[in-house]
């Protein structure tokens, strides 16, 4: 079930108040799921429950996605703001250096936590921000013409193109490997999530000049990448091991973009050993 919590961020306009909404269920140690561009919390669904086996699982709706408000007028969507917004999250939720597991943008907010110093590990899942400059125009592109088709499709178009496997493969084949396996009802809420993001434009914005360099020396971290993915190629995988040298490099074998409905164990087990190396001489 969904709820919603209300904390003080600190902003470049000084401190303001975030809402977020999230999910926890579970127990153990913490893992924080963040989810990618235009997307919601619900793309962690299919790996949630067997994660909540283990772990004290909080999937959270980015602020200005999903469920949760937009930030405040004139705070930025910019990498240092969102990623210390996310840490007085934590705070609030009486949460203390958890996992964290992110796909695309969710990848980068993991990674830039994890260089904060408020991460155990970090699962980053195609993460954003090891592009080359073209690669950039290309996914950014990419995501603007998704959105723009999500705006314009009736509502009732997009609930009947969900009920036919072409029609879920027209509609979300750009970010996952298998469409098909999505349910319907699952595909017309992540295209109404796609289409109400009032964060998404301002991501966009601060995202142009976005390149993730740090090393992270001394932290579990994995970077997994789809072989099947059509938005970040793979090869910016091999990049991202040359960025944090220390990190483990995982084909994702036959996934998109957002693997965790490609292959949702898969993706579980990749999470869990990057955790559980934390209680094996990571940080």
């Amino acid at each position: 079930m969904t709820a919603t919590v209300s904390f003080p961020i600190d902003s470049p306009l000084g401190p303001r108040t975030a809402t977020v909404a999230y999910e926890r269920k579970g127990a153990g140690e913490p893992l924080l799921l963040l989810h990618g561009i235009g997307h919601h919390l619900q793309a962690w669904h299919p790996v949630s429950d067997v994660l909540a086996a283990e772990y004290d699982v909080i999937a959270v709706d980015l602020p200005g996605f999903g469920a949760s408000e937009p930030l405040p007028p004139g705070v930025p969507y910019d990498l240092a703001t969102v990623a210390t917004a996310l840490g007085a999250l934590c705070a609030a939720l009486g949460v203390e250096r958890p996992h964290l597991a992110g796909n695309s943008l969710g990848g980068l907010l993991a990674l830039e936590m994890g260089r904060l110093g408020t991460a155990r590990s970090v699962t980053a899942l195609s993460p954003a921000g090891f592009w080359s400059e073209a690669e950039r125009v290309y996914v950014f592109t990419a995501l603007l013409a998704l959105r723009a088709g999500a705006r314009a499709l009736p509502r009732q178009a997009l609930e009947r193109l969900a009920r036919t496997t072409a029609g879920r493969a027209a509609l979300t084949g750009a970010i996952y490997a298998r469409p098909g396996r999505r349910a319907p009802e699952a595909v017309v809420a992540e295209t109404l999530a796609l289409r109400g993001a009032t964060g998404f434009r301002g991501t966009l914005a601060a995202g142009g000049s976005v390149r993730f360099d740090h090393d992270l020396p001394g932290l579990p971290v994995t970077i997994a990448w789809g072989s099947r993915d059509r938005l970040l190629p793979p090869r910016q995988g091999v990049r991202a091991k040359r960025t944090v040298p220390g990190a483990r490099l995982v084909r994702l074998r036959g996934c998109g973009h957002v693997p965790m409905n490609d292959d949702p164990a898969l993706v579980a087990r990749v999470v869990r050993e990057t955790a559980r190396a934390a209680g094996h001489g990571g940080a």
